[in-house]
C-alpha cells in the first residue's frame, strides 16, 4: 500500500486545475453500471477528481459511456457535469462530512466465506457491472461479490489488478470510489427488503480516500445500512488493507426503483 496526499481529490484522467465549459470527460465502456451508463462510483469518482476532497457527489441522470460530458468547475468546491442540456451530476466539497464509524472488525476468511452469497446474484438486475457482475472476467471487472454478515454488515474480498492502476502500480482514486459503490447497494436493498420487482439506484456519494492500495493487496470491502426515508436507504461502505487498516469510507444515499430499471431515477437523491 501506498499513502498519497489528498488521494481522493486528483486521478491522471482529471487533474485538478481551472476547468471550462469546453473540458470534457468520457467514460469508457469498461466502467459500465446499469447497461448503456457508467457505474454510478465510478463516474462518482471521475467527478471528484475534479473538486478538492471529501467530495460529495449527487448524480442526477445516468452518464453515457463513450460521449464527452461537458465539465463546469465554479472555483475549487463545485462541479457540475452536463450532457447536452441534460444535468448528470453535481459534486461539491465535503469538508465537514462527518467520519465514519466502522461497525466491527470483519476477517478475510468471513469475507470469503460469504463472497458472491447473496440473494441477488440468482437473478442480477446488472450482471455486467464493472464492479459487481459476475459476467466480467478477472482483468476487466473488480468482481466484488458481496455476501451478508451478522448484524446487517455485507462483505466481500478484493484483489485489485494491474490493469486498474496507475503506472507504479497505485490504484486509480476512481475505482477506488467504484469498489466502495456496489457493496453499499447490497447493504441498503437487504435493509429495504427489496424482492424481485425491486431494485436500487445510486443517487448521492461521498468518499474520504486515506490510503490507496496498491496491485495485488489482499483487501476487503465492507457495507452496512444506515437510515431510511421512503425510496431513499442511506448506507456506509470502507476498504480495508491488509491487517485491517481502513484505506477509504463512503456515504450513500440509494433510491429504491422498480425492475425493470427505468432509465432516470437519480434525481431523487436530493
Amino acid at each position: 500500500m501506498t499513502s498519497r496526499a489528498n488521494a481522493g481529490t486528483g486521478s491522471a484522467a482529471a487533474p485538478a486545475g481551472a476547468c471550462t465549459a469546453a473540458e470534457s470527460l468520457v467514460i469508457p465502456a469498461r466502467f459500465c453500471g446499469p447497461p448503456g451508463c457508467g457505474n454510478g462510483g465510478y463516474v462518482c469518482g471521475r467527478i471528484a477528481a475534479y473538486a478538492d476532497g471529501p467530495v460529495t457527489v449527487t448524480l442526477r441522470a445516468p452518464a453515457p459511456l463513450g460521449t464527452p460530458l461537458a465539465v463546469e468547475r465554479n472555483g475549487d468546491s463545485t462541479v457540475s457535469v452536463h450532457h447536452g442540456s441534460t444535468l448528470i451530476a453535481a459534486a461539491n466539497s465535503a469538508p465537514d462530512s462527518p467520519p465514519t464509524a466502522i461497525p466491527g472488525p470483519v476477517t478475510a476468511a468471513e469475507a470469503h466465506a460469504v463472497a458472491g452469497s447473496a440473494r441477488y446474484y440468482a437473478d442480477p438486475v446488472f450482471p455486467d457491472c464493472f464492479v459487481c457482475g459476475m459476467g466480467r472476467e478477472p482483468g476487466d471487472g473488480l468482481r466484488i461479490f458481496p455476501g451478508p454478515l451478522a448484524g446487517a454488515m455485507w462483505a466481500a474480498p478484493w484483489t485489485p489488478d494491474r490493469s486498474v492502476t496507475d503506472a507504479s502500480g497505485m490504484v486509480l482514486p476512481e475505482v477506488v470510489w467504484a469498489a466502495l459503490d456496489c457493496p453499499s447497494g447490497f447493504a441498503a436493498a437487504d435493509a429495504a427488503g427489496a424482492g424481485s420487482d425491486t431494485a436500487v439506484l445510486l443517487g448521492r456519494m461521498t468518499a474520504s480516500l486515506a490510503v490507496l492500495p496498491q496491485s495485488g493487496d489482499q483487501c476487503l470491502v465492507i457495507a452496512w445500512p444506515g437510515a431510511r426515508d421512503g425510496r431513499k436507504i442511506h448506507a456506509e461502505s470502507a476498504l480495508l488493507g491488509p491487517g485491517g487498516t481502513v484505506l477509504a469510507t463512503a456515504k450513500a444515499v440509494w433510491i429504491t426503483v422498480p425492475r425493470p430499471v427505468p432509465a432516470l431515477a437519480a434525481d431523487e437523491a436530493s
